[in-house]
């Protein structure tokens, strides 16, 4: 890592600034408290000379619990059904069930969770850095909002097992598939009404009442600070917006953008690229996403997938960051790949290339996720900064290319 420095002073001094200013505001998807942190970061980010920064109302249809939850009971219902020999019912409402959760998880069309909710409204941010006539775009990710603790992030068996045995924990560069549990209830009445067997629809009725239960404590429960998830991604993107000011890169145009309703499953992300493709040249347009940086081991993701894993367009720009973690002493793990969702996989199906950053701990789980832990004092800030000057340096070199 650098030795420390007065640029460096300045660039902790900013990344703290961000984050402990915003993690005090109550920020869920379409929340009064997601506008006002975005205000604020749009009034921050004009007070950087040469940023031009707007805000953008787009649709949202609120975070995702209550429509998963909703499946969840609705699986429940296929298991009753089958086991009371109402199979043909039984097995069409579990399939309906595991298609909606897939749809969910898996960043599909949406089409329930636009029949059965409310459209709301979130905003993004779009900050414009660089030359705005650039050659090349490089837009760089993160959001604004705050997800909802639940048991269902409750870290300690990971954290014992690592302490125990971790080398076990160790073996494993790929996230535990959550959802896999949503989906293991309708799956196992459908193999009881094909077959006629009482035994898996039990199954799936308990197995629908556990994914159900754990779904609905995260939607009654609260949003949390989110510090590391994604105030350390939103303070980068003001960093970065300073990078550029003080040292420029010609011929590189630099857009900052903080999308709202991320913990939606991709609401924001979703919006701006159907706004701004127009203005997103394919073959002059990489992405990075930071998503999380505050943990204190820096990652590059390779790919991500709920249900079934989506691996990144553009393996050659992730080479090209590990390239440039080498050239500044930034320690960057590879290798790792996700079964969250996050806001890559949208630009990534649209072609784009894309690197996303997030960060571990050494046992392997991103820093107080979705817990109210996740506060600006349990921060490793040296992470963040580590990530702004990595950016930066990937953006040094696509603007030199």
């Amino acid at each position: 890592m650098l030795s420390v420095s007065p640029a460096s002073d300045t660039l902790e001094a900013t990344l703290r600034e961000v984050v402990e200013t915003l993690a005090v505001i109550d920020r869920p998807p379409c929340s009064p408290g997601e506008r006002q942190a975005a205000e604020w970061l749009a009034a921050r980010l004009r007070a950087v000379s040469g940023v031009e920064v707007a805000l953008e109302d787009e649709p949202s249809w609120g975070i995702f619990a209550p429509t998963v939850t909703g499946l969840g009971v609705l699986g429940m219902v296929a298991a009753a059904l089958t086991l009371r020999g109402r199979r043909v019912l039984g097995a069409l409402l579990a399939a309906s069930t595991l298609a909606g959760i897939v749809d969910e998880a898996q960043n599909g069309p949406r089409l329930l969770r636009r029949l059965v909710r409310r459209r709301r409204t979130t905003v993004n941010l779009i900050a414009r850095a660089g030359e705005q006539d650039g050659a090349g775009t490089l837009v760089v990710l993160a959001h604004h909002d705050a997800p909802q603790t639940g048991i269902l992030f409750d870290q300690t068996l990971q954290r014992r097992i690592y302490e125990r045995a971790p080398q076990v924990i160790e073996r494993f560069k790929t996230s535990a598939p959550q959802w896999w549990l949503g989906l293991a209830g309708p799956l196992a009445t459908l193999v009881a009404a094909l077959r006629g067997r009482r035994a898996p629809a039990r199954a799936g009725l308990l197995l629908g009442a556990v994914g159900s239960a754990l779904v609905a404590d995260v939607w009654r429960s609260p949003t949390v600070p989110g510090a590391n998830d994604n105030l350390s991604g939103v303070a980068a993107l003001v960093a970065l917006a300073e990078l550029l000011r003080d040292r420029p890169l010609p011929g590189l145009r630099v857009l900052l953008v903080s999308c709202g309703a991320e913990e939606t499953l991709q609401d924001g992300v979703r919006a701006f690229l159907a706004r701004h493709r127009h203005e997103l040249e394919p073959g002059h347009t990489w992405f990075a996403n930071l998503d999380t940086i505050g943990s204190p081991h820096l990652v590059s993701l390779e790919a991500e997938g709920p249900v079934w894993m989506e691996s990144y367009k553009g393996p050659w720009l992730r080479d090209l960051l590990a390239t440039c973690a080498k050239r500044i002493d930034v320690d960057l793990q590879r290798g790792f790949r996700a079964r969250a969702s996050t806001d890559s996989v949208i630009p990534s199906r649209a072609g784009y290339p894309i690197v996303t950053l997030v960060s571990m701990t050494d046992w392997r789980s991103l820093a107080n996720y979705h817990l109210p832990s996740d506060v600006p004092a349990n921060l490793d800030f040296g992470t963040v900064a580590d990530a702004t000057r990595l950016v930066y340096e990937l953006a040094r070199s696509l603007a030199s290319s």
